[in-house]
């Protein structure tokens, strides 16, 4: 194959493989920017995935799949919200639960529906923008969710740092009791903020089993939860810098994957591996307490608040 388009396949299958963490990462870029770290991401994507596919399969409407996708996430970032903000629980320690317990109820349910094929969304061509050269192949001859994706990230852009609640999301996420003391509700604000991202972590679900692959398949996220949370902070907590890292991301999976279907004389395995040992460096190095504070991360986040306290 000439190289100019393996090049644009490359890039096309990278937006690709890149939707499904953006939708997950750009929801808890949220969470994480009001002040609470959900590491139940790969739980959420996966109670999402499994919705949405039983769903379009039992009713054949893809567009139904996703909405009750979304509702599931968010149903099961309620847990984590309750749990994290009400009662004041370790975040971490919530969040690994929340991960278990959606691993475990999708694997349960979803035994039945293993190798069963749904209606999903099939690749529809943007009649105008899919012709024009190089934006065209990589961006707009895609399925209707990656299309979702593209105004989502300067809507985010704009709600974080131009509308007053962007600023009080940042504000709770900074030190909710000055947030308090101006009267900004921080329970509520980091109570939507949850919510709001199980809905994007269960879209994101949803895209792995109605638009990827048509079909249900056990632990099919297969630690793209994880690798959103790496990518939120590789992001440094900016929408448009989390979109960048997803599609970097999506790359890599996709360049490897290209790499084995031209027989590159690498082992398989190492092949496989690449992006998740990128993901890993990326969580050793930002988790460390003086680069967190170097690339801005919020400062009350994993803090629980209560007023008086």
């Amino acid at each position: 194959m000439e190289l100019w388009p393996l090049i644009l396949l490359t890039l096309a299958a990278a937006v690709r493989a890149g939707t499904p963490i953006l939708f997950a990462a750009l929801g808890e870029l949220m969470a994480e920017r009001s002040g609470v770290l959900n590491l139940g991401v790969e739980g959420m994507m996966l109670v999402g995935a499994l919705v949405g596919f039983m769903t379009t399969q039992k009713t054949g409407e893809p567009w139904l799949g996703l909405l009750a996708a979304g509702l599931a996430g968010t149903m099961v970032s309620l847990i984590h919200a309750f749990l994290t903000i009400t009662l004041r629980a370790n975040q971490v320690v919530s969040g690994l639960a929340l991960t278990i317990f959606g691993t475990g109820v999708s694997g349960f349910l979803g035994k039945p529906y293993i190798g069963v094929p749904a209606e999903g969304f099939p690749p529809t061509r943007v009649s105008v923008f899919g012709d024009l050269p190089l934006v065209g192949t990589i961006f707009f001859q895609h399925d209707p969710m990656v299309y979702l994706t593209y105004p989502l990230i300067p809507l985010f852009w704009f709600l974080l740092y131009r509308t007053r609640p962007g600023l009080n999301v940042r504000a709770v996420g900074e030190s909710p009791e000055s947030a308090d003391a101006m009267g900004v509700g921080v329970a509520l604000t980091r109570y939507l903020c949850v919510l709001a991202g199980g809905l994007l972590a269960g879209l994101g679900g949803a895209y792995l089993s109605l638009a990827y692959t048509h079909m249900w398949i056990e632990n099919m996220t297969a630690g793209r939860g994880w690798i959103a949370l790496a990518i939120v902070i590789f992001g440094t907590w900016d929408p448009v810098r989390v979109a960048l890292g997803a599609y970097l991301f999506g790359g890599v999976q996709a360049l490897q994957l290209r790499l084995q279907a031209l027989g590159v004389g690498l082992p398989t395995y190492l092949l496989m591996m690449t992006p998740y040992v990128f993901t890993v460096l990326v969580l050793v190095v930002a988790t460390r307490e003086t680069v967190r504070r170097r690339i801005g991360a919020p400062a009350a986040l994993g803090i629980p608040y209560a007023r008086g306290e």
